[in-house]
C-alpha cells in the first residue's frame, strides 16, 4: 500500500513525498482510515512505529476538510516536553501548506511566549500536561470546543503520575468528541481509562512480528560496577557505529559518565529532567543532526529522541524492568537496519535478566566471562575497593585544579 491510496489530501500527499515517505507502516495503515472515519482509536504500539504520523496525517485531513469553527479543536497530550516537540514538528512538517495556526505548550520554560500563541487562536494545541493545565487555570485557554483528543505514552504519563491532572483535562472537555490513545504497554489503568472516556473504539495492535524485531543484536555482558568503564571504552573502540546513545540510571550518573567519555576522548553530553529546556533542546538537536555522537540520557529525558538511522544503544545501568529495556534498545534497528544494543549487568541489577531470557531466548547473547570479568563471577561491591577509587579521584581532581591554576591544560583521564 502507499500513502495514494489512503486519500489524503494533495497538500499531505505532497509534504510525505518531500521527506521521502511512499509506504505507510503497519500502525499507519490500520490507524489512518479509522481516524479520517471519526473513530476513537486505541492503540497498542512501540515508539519507531511511526505513530506520531498515524494521527497527525488523518487529523490534519479532517480539519482542512471540515467546515471552519473557532476554538481549539485538536488537542494532543504528550508526557515530556521532547516527545511534545517532536510531534509539534511533525505536525509542522505534514501540515506546512495548510492554514493551522499551533502552539507548543511546556514547562520548564517560560510561559509568555506560549501565551502569546495562544492569543493567535490555535486549532492544533500540542502539551504536557502540568503546562496545559497552569495556563488554563490563569484563563489563557478554554477546551470546551475541542473535537479530537489524542493521549499519546500514555502509559508514560501514568508512570510519570499524570493520571490526576489527565482526569482533570477529560472533564474540561465536551463529552462528544473523536478520542485517540496510544500506549506501549495496556496495563489494568489504561484499559479503565479507555472504558471510561472512549465509545467503542477501534482496537489496534502492532504484533511482535510487525514492529518488534527491528534487526537488532543484543548482547548482555556480566561485570562489576568498578570494572564498567573499562568495558566501556573497550565496547566504544571496538564498535564502527556512528552514534551511540548510553542509558544511566540517575541523573548524576549521565553527568558523570559524559564527563568521563568526553575526557577520554569520546566527546558527549547529558540529558536529564535538570537540564534547562535550551540545553536538553541543544544536545537533542546535535543529536539528531549528527554533530554530537554520543548522548547519555536517563529514561525520563529520552523520550522524543528519535534518530532513524542511530546504530547502537548501551545500557550502561541495566533497566528495572523488561518493559523499559525493550523501549531502550527500539532506538536503533529501525528503517531496515540493524541496530547494536549492548548492556552492563551488575551485582545489583535484580532479575530483569530472567525476563529478557524468557522473551528472546537465543537473540540475546550473555556474555559472562571477557577480560575485565575473566571468571564470570559477578560480586557485590567491596567497600574498601570503592573507597579506594573514590579517594583516587579527590586526588585526581586535587591535581588537575593544581595543573590548571599553574598554566596547563591536562588532558585528562588515561585509558585503561
Amino acid at each position: 500500500m502507499t500513502f495514494d491510496e489512503l486519500n489524503l489530501l494533495p497538500e499531505i500527499l505532497e509534504a510525505l513525498k518531500q521527506k521521502g515517505y511512499q509506504h505507510p507502516t503497519p500502525v499507519q495503515e490500520k490507524t489512518i482510515p479509522a481516524v479520517m472515519q471519526g473513530r476513537d482509536v486505541l492503540s497498542l504500539a512501540q515508539t519507531g512505529t511511526g505513530k506520531t504520523a498515524a494521527f497527525a496525517l488523518p487529523i490534519l485531513h479532517r480539519l482542512a476538510t471540515s467546515a471552519p469553527a473557532k476554538g481549539v479543536r485538536v488537542l494532543v497530550l504528550a508526557p515530556t516536553r521532547e516527545l511534545a516537540i517532536q510531534i509539534y514538528d511533525n505536525f509542522s512538517a505534514y501540515g506546512k501548506s495548510l492554514p493551522f495556526r499551533m502552539a507548543l505548550l511546556y514547562g520548564g520554560v517560560g510561559q509568555q511566549p506560549q501565551e502569546q500563541a495562544l492569543r493567535k487562536h490555535p486549532a492544533i494545541v500540542i502539551a504536557t500536561p502540568g503546562r496545559l493545565l497552569d495556563l488554563q487555570s490563569q484563563g489563557h485557554i478554554r477546551l470546551d470546543a475541542v473535537e479530537i483528543l489524542v493521549l499519546d505514552e500514555c502509559d508514560r504519563m501514568l508512570d510519570m503520575g499524570f493520571a490526576r491532572d489527565l482526569n482533570k483535562i477529560i472533564a474540561l472537555l465536551p463529552a462528544k468528541r473523536q478520542t485517540m490513545l496510544f500506549s506501549a504497554t495496556m496495563p489494568e489503568d489504561i484499559r479503565s481509562i479507555a472504558d471510561k472516556h472512549m465509545h467503542d473504539p477501534v482496537r489496534i495492535q502492532i504484533l511482535t512480528d510487525e514492529s518488534k524485531k527491528p534487526r537488532i543484536r543484543q548482547t548482555v555482558y556480566w561485570v562489576n560496577r568498578d570494572r564498567r568503564q573499562a568495558l566501556l571504552f573497550d565496547v566504544l573502540d571496538k564498535q564502527t557505529a556512528d552514534q551511540a546513545l548510553l542509558f544511566a540510571r540517575t541523573k548524576r550518573g549521565a553527568d558523570r559518565l559524559a564527563r568521563v567519555l568526553s575526557k577520554e576522548g569520546h566527546p558527549a553530553q547529558s540529558i536529564h529532567g535538570d537540564k534547562s529546556q535550551s540545553q536538553r533542546e541543544r544536545a537533542l538537536n546535535d543529536f539528531k543532526s549528527g554533530r554530537l555522537k554520543i548522548l547519555v540520557a536517563t529514561d525520563l529525558a529520552s523520550r522524543g529522541i528519535d534518530v532513524k538511522e542511530l546504530d547502537l544503544v548501551i545500557n550502561y545501568d541495566m533497566p528495572a524492568e523488561a518493559e523499559t529495556y525493550v523501549h531502550r534498545i527500539g532506538r536503533t534497528g529501525r528503517a531496515g537496519r540493524e541496530g547494536v544494543s549492548i548492556s552492563f549487568r551488575g551485582f545489583d541489577d535484580g532479575d530483569v535478566e530472567k525476563d529478557l531470557v524468557k522473551k528472546y531466548g537465543a537473540e540475546l547473547a550473555i556474555i559472562r566471562q571477557h577480560e575485565f570479568l575473566p571468571d564470570g563471577v559477578l560480586v557485590p561491591p567491596d567497600p574498601a575497593v570503592i573507597e579506594k577509587h573514590r579517594e583516587a579521584a579527590k586526588v585526581a581532581r586535587i591535581k588537575r585544579k593544581e595543573a590548571i591554576a599553574g598554566g596547563a591544560n591536562p588532558s585528562g583521564f588515561r585509558r585503561r
